[in-house]
């Protein structure tokens, strides 16, 4: 099972009236990967990753046709499955590949969106599985040309793209699971702890609007989760 099939899944469905982030070590993993850049792709400078680039772009105008710009490109999940990627990571490369882990995912949406003409930032973001899950993961990560710097006990760091759609307003695109993230998390299997988005030193002074919150560039940011109040089970 992909991360991005397990994405879809509820862990539990219990009504709470905590914010759960009161009782996860944030902290830590901002710390784990203070100093992670987000994935980028390379380019040889030669014919290979100029045509490779090119066909991506190509690939997008035909499957938009035409549509809004800012309509999230989901056929580079039905074109590559989720799963290891070795970084570096080239263009020539990457379109021959069977699998993508998210970070190249992520990086192939942020060139795709600003190809488009869409200002587009680079996301990381930090997730809260289950312990279950991270060993999963561990286990089908753990090889010998692959990285498992991505998970934390519970927790796991991933990317993700996030767009300009007003003079500061943001939203942030999942490219692994193919959804626009919602602003308002409100716990559970896979829920938002953390928030990073990088741009331009200084170009945002009063941050970006993403729903109800506030995001200032190039700095983990914890995301308040919303409340909601506990009901009486119904049979």
């Amino acid at each position: 099972m992909s991360l991005a099939e397990d994405n879809k899944l509820i862990a539990c469905n219990k009504p709470f009236d905590v914010n759960e982030t009161d009782f996860v070590d944030a902290t830590a993993a901002m710390e784990k990967w203070q100093h992670c850049a987000s994935s980028c792709m390379s380019h040889h400078g030669e014919a290979c990753c100029q045509i490779a680039r090119e066909w991506i772009f190509s690939m997008d105008f035909s499957q938009l046709n035409a549509g809004n710009p800012l309509t999230g490109p989901r056929w580079l999940r039905q074109k590559f499955a989720w799963g290891a990627a070795t970084w570096p990571l080239y263009w020539c490369e990457a379109v021959k590949q069977k699998k993508l882990d998210c970070g190249a995912l992520a990086a192939l949406s942020y060139e795709i969106f600003t190809a488009r003409g869409v200002k587009s930032f680079p996301v990381q973001l930090i997730h809260q599985y289950t312990e279950d899950a991270a060993r999963h993961w561990y286990k089908g990560w753990n090889g010998d040309e692959t990285t498992v710097h991505w998970i934390k006990e519970d927790l796991i760091y991933h990317e993700g793209c996030a767009v300009l759609v007003g003079e500061s307003e943001i939203k942030v695109w999942d490219s692994t699971a193919s959804w626009w993230i919602s602003p308002k998390q409100i716990g559970g299997y896979g829920g938002v702890l953390v928030l990073r988005v990088f741009a331009e030193q200084g170009a945002y002074p009063n941050g970006f609007t993403w729903g109800a919150h506030r995001i200032f560039p190039n700095q983990w940011q914890k995301i308040e989760r919303a409340r909601r109040k506990a009901t009486s089970a119904t049979a």
